[in-house]
């Protein structure tokens, strides 16, 4: 089907993960004391909504590109567990909203908050976690972490308002769609290269570059995202499927897909599109196939990773700047 060579069991994927972050497993096993420690609650909902809400956390790229990103600049310092659990609160929240806007019912192979709790008591644990971040965020010396983390979540919210606006925008083109994702996800893993280079005492220059290197690996996470959101099977990623879809969100697959096809076939699917039903998704999986529209929707999220690799070439090579490096490679290689 691509070029790209998948993983396509999660145990593979997860021993992918635990080779990247060895070097830091100490640094994120107290990321995850601060987080629990900063989210704990006396009421027992409050406290069974934030176990639940652990659950979500899975893969921890934003916290590990907080601490690998400070490793490969100059070093772990005592502000950058805290910072790791900072993002990880943020990242949390946006996918609980998220759950809400999609109407999903399953993520990391359990029920959604809003699937087992319902739509006010996920918007609400959404806020906690957002809330708490920035009081966490609060507690470093100075106010630059609140400053930065804060514009990026303005931005991230943009992203996700501007992709609610364009629902049923079925002639929306890719610059569109990249400039959503810019917003939407490549500015919260951003900012985690930015804060880990930052506050290891890294050069302007090198902030930058590690500002560059999580920008293009957001993108490039979330070109492969959507593709799995048309190819994957829920049983393999462990969430609900073909959401983009139904909510008639035009991914990069999509657009280029509709771009190459024949104008009265692109008219016809657009009518489909615009009413979905349960077998669009497998009826579009050949279309996207032999047209080469999914082909070419894995060429660019490699070509973004391979662009946020050469970010990394002002780093020294050591175990932490390999591992960033692997890291790029596994958003466009994973299964789940």
């Amino acid at each position: 089907m691509s070029t790209i060579t998948l993983l396509r069991k999660p145990e593979d994927a997860r021993r992918k993960l635990a080779e990247a972050y060895a070097s830091i497993a100490t640094e994120l096993a107290e990321a995850d004391r601060i987080y629990a420690a900063e989210l704990a609650s006396r009421a027992t909902y409050v406290a069974r909504l934030v176990e639940h809400c652990s659950q979500l956390q899975g893969k921890r790229l934003r916290p590990a590109l907080v601490l690998l990103t400070a490793q490969a600049c100059g070093g772990i310092r005592p502000e950058h567990p805290v910072l790791a659990a900072v993002v990880e609160m943020v990242h949390t929240a946006t996918l609980v909203h998220d759950d809400i806007l999609d109407e999903a019912f399953v993520r990391r192979h359990a029920a959604t908050v809003n699937a087992e709790w319902g739509n006010e008591s996920a918007v609400l644990i959404g806020d906690y976690l957002f809330t708490h971040a920035f009081h966490l965020a609060a507690s470093l010396d100075t106010t630059l972490a609140c400053r930065l983390i804060g514009r990026a979540t303005n931005l991230v919210c943009e992203g996700e308002m501007q992709q609610v606006a364009n629902r049923g925008e079925l002639d929306l083109d890719e610059a569109s769609y990249y400039a959503i994702v810019r917003g939407k996800t490549a500015e919260l893993t951003a900012v985690c290269c930015r804060l880990g280079a930052h506050y290891a005492g890294a050069s302007p220059e090198v902030v930058d570059a590690m500002d560059g290197f999580g920008r293009d690996l957001g993108v490039a996470f979330q070109i492969a995202d959507d593709v799995l959101d048309l190819w994957g099977e829920e049983r393999t990623t462990g969430k609900t499927m073909g959401t983009d879809l139904e909510k008639q969100k035009l991914t990069l697959p999509i657009i280029h897909l509709l771009s190459v096809l024949p104008r009265a076939e692109a008219a016809r699917l657009r009518v489909d599109l615009a009413h979905p039903d349960a077998d669009v998704r497998r009826t579009l999986r050949p279309l996207l196939e032999s047209s080469g529209a999914l082909q070419y929707a894995w060429d660019q999220a490699q070509h973004f990773a391979d662009s946020a690799r050469a970010a990394l070439d002002l780093l020294p090579e050591t175990r932490a700047s390999a591992a960033l490096r692997q890291l790029a490679q596994y958003v466009v290689r994973r299964a789940y």
